[in-house]
């Protein structure tokens, strides 16, 4: 059963993908959607990384994660390098759950 979920998933994203080529010549987009698709796919991602901060299971994560998530994101903006983000992030957070800050 799974393996039949997995093998049709695949064929779908496989399609999805095949149908952008093969029909990008014959669909003309609006001017105007043209230009809201980068946004929307920015605000996709800027929502699932906000879900993906704020909340674990469907609750609050605390106040750990998003601090060591904002830790992360000043570095990355101030160009660290990326294995220094992720280690500065996941060490602000792992101190604060450790210093008793959920």
């Amino acid at each position: 059963m799974i393996l039949a979920v997995i093998v049709g998933l695949a064929i779908g994203t496989y399609a999805f993908r095949l149908a952008g080529v093969v029909l990008r010549e014959r669909v003309a987009l609006p001017t105007r959607v043209q230009v809201l698709l980068p946004m929307a796919a920015a605000t996709l991602l800027a929502a699932l990384a906000a879900t993906a901060t704020f909340t674990d299971s469907g609750v609050f994560a605390g106040v750990a994660r998003p601090v060591g998530v904002a830790v992360g994101a000043v570095l990355a903006w101030r160009r660290a390098p990326f294995v220094l983000v992720v280690v500065a992030a996941a060490a602000t957070a792992a101190l604060l759950r450790l210093a008793g800050v959920e």
